[in-house]
C-alpha cells in the first residue's frame, strides 16, 4: 500500500502519494508491504521512481517478493525440524510423516508455497473423499496444512493460508462411541470368563487409554492406597514402526502428555480384576517364560506376549458378535473399539456426579476444556432423568 501524504519536488510541485524529492535531487518513494514493513525506493528521475514504485506495488500484490521461493516439500522439512521434532513424541512424528508422505506430497509437494491456492487444497480433500477416506483422515490433512502455512506466513515464506475455510466432504462424527448403562451391563455379562475380561474391567473402571492399561506392571498397582500409577518413563505401550525399526514393533515409553503421568484411584471392581490378573499372569509366566523388557507387563496375550490394539479390538468384536447372535438384525449391538471404555468411564463419572475437574485429573488431560469437549458424553437416558428433576419446579411455577 502507498505510504505517506502527497509528495512534492524541491520546487513544490505535486509528485503523487508516497513520492518526494530529497535534497540531493534524487527521488524517494515509500510504501508498506503486505508484511507491514515500511519500504523505501530511490531513483534519479521522476519517471524512474514512479516505475519502480509501480513495479514494487505490483510485486507486493502478486506475491513476487516472498522472501524465498520454496517448494512445499522443502518447507515441510524445515517446519518439522524447527517446530515439531523438538516437542512431539516419536510416534506422533511418524504419524505426521505418514499423513504428509501418503496424502499431501504426491499432490502438492512439488508446488511452490506462493502458488498453492485454496482451490488446490480443496481439490486434494475432494480426492481423498473420492478415495473413500473418512472425515478423520481428511481433517488431519487439513490441520497439518493449516499449521504448516501459518508458520510459513509468520516467517514471510507465504502470504495467505490456503487451508483456511476448506470444506470437508464427509460429516464429522457427531460423537464418540459410548456404551449405555444397559449395553455396558450386557457386554460384561457376555465377556465374563473370557481371557481379556480383567483388562476390559480395569479400563472401564479407570478410564485408562488402551496403551496405558497394556503397559501396567504389578509394581504400578498399590492396593494399600487403592491407586494405580501411569509411569512417566514407560507408562504406555505402542505397536508401531519407529525410526530405525525394520517393521512394526512394541515400544514402552512415556504417556501421551506430561499431564498423563498420574495416579488413578481404583474402585472395588478394578481391584478384584487386577488381583485376578496377577494370579493369571503368574500361571502364564510359568507356562510361557519370557526374558525381555515386556516380561513384567501385567496384561498380555494368551502366550504371554504384549498386546496390540488389533488383538484387543478383535477380542471385543468376538464378544459383540456373540451378543448379536441372540439379537434381532434390526437391533444389533454396536461395534466399538477398546478406546470406547475410556469414553464410557468418563460418561459414567459425569452421570454419578463426579466433579469435572476430578475427571480431568483421572483421565490425564491437560485442560478442563479438553475433558468437556472430547470425553464427556451424556446419554439420552441420563438427559431425560436430569430433566425430570425440573418437573416439580416448573409445576410450582405454573400453579403459582
Amino acid at each position: 500500500m502507498y505510504g505517506g501524504r502527497m509528495g512534492k519536488d524541491l520546487k513544490g510541485n505535486e509528485l503523487g502519494k508516497g513520492i518526494r524529492q530529497i535534497k540531493e535531487g534524487r527521488y524517494e518513494a515509500r510504501y508498506t508491504d503486505r508484511f507491514g514493513h515500511r519500504k523505501s525506493l530511490y531513483g534519479k528521475t521522476r519517471l524512474e521512481i514512479k516505475n519502480k514504485l509501480s513495479q514494487a506495488l505490483k510485486d507486493n500484490v502478486e506475491a513476487i517478493n516472498v522472501r524465498r521461493r520454496w517448494k512445499l516439500e522443502r518447507w515441510y522439512q524445515v517446519w518439522m525440524e524447527s517446530y515439531k521434532i523438538p516437542v512431539i513424541r516419536p510416534n506422533t512424528l511418524q504419524h505426521y510423516q505418514r499423513i504428509f508422505e501418503k496424502h499431501i506430497l504426491p499432490e502438492l509437494g512439488e508446488m511452490y508455497l506462493a502458488e498453492i491456492k485454496q482451490l488446490h487444497v480443496q481439490n486434494l480433500i475432494n480426492k481423498l473423499d473420492r478415495s473413500g477416506l473418512q472425515w478423520e483422515t481428511q481433517n488431519k490433512v487439513r490441520l497439518l496444512l493449516l499449521d504448516l502455512f501459518n508458520i510459513a506466513i509468520e516467517n514471510e515464506y507465504a502470504i495467505k493460508n490456503p487451508a483456511k475455510s476448506i470444506r470437508i466432504s464427509k460429516q464429522k462424527p457427531e460423537e464418540r462411541t459410548v456404551l449405555t448403562v444397559d449395553q455396558q451391563r450386557e457386554f460384561f455379562i457376555c465377556a465374563s470368563g473370557t481371557f481379556y475380561y480383567n483388562l476390559f474391567t480395569v479400563m472401564v473402571n479407570t478410564g485408562l487409554r488402551p496403551g496405558e492399561a497394556c503397559a501396567l506392571r504389578e509394581n504400578d498397582v498399590d492396593f494399600d492406597r487403592h491407586i494405580l500409577t501411569v509411569d512417566a518413563e514407560h507408562g504406555t505401550l505402542i505397536y508401531q514402526k519407529l525410526e530405525g525399526d525394520a517393521g512394526k514393533q512394541f515400544h514402552l515409553g512415556p504417556p501421551k502428555t506430561k499431564s498423563s503421568v498420574r495416579e488413578v484411584p481404583m474402585n472395588e471392581g478394578c481391584e478384584k480384576a487386577l488381583k485376578d490378573q496377577i494370579r493369571l499372569k503368574k500361571i502364564l509366566d510359568r507356562r510361557f517364560p519370557r526374558d525381555n523388557e515386556f516380561k513384567d507387563l501385567l496384561f498380555c496375550t494368551q502366550r504371554n506376549n504384549p498386546i496390540c490394539s488389533q488383538v484387543l479390538n478383535e477380542a471385543i468384536k468376538k464378544i459383540v458378535d456373540e451378543i448379536n447372535l441372540q439379537r434381532d438384525p434390526a437391533d444389533q449391538f454396536p461395534e466399538f473399539s477398546a478406546h470406547t471404555f475410556r469414553h464410557t468411564f468418563a460418561t459414567r463419572a459425569l452421570e454419578a456426579g463426579i466433579q469435572l475437574k476430578a475427571v480431568q485429573k483421572i483421565l490425564g488431560h491437560a485442560s478442563l476444556q479438553m475433558t468437556s469437549d472430547l470425553y464427556i458424553h451424556v446419554t439420552p437416558e441420563f438427559k431425560q432423568e436430569e430433566m425430570e428433576k425440573l418437573k416439580d419446579i416448573f409445576s410450582e411455577i405454573d400453579s403459582g
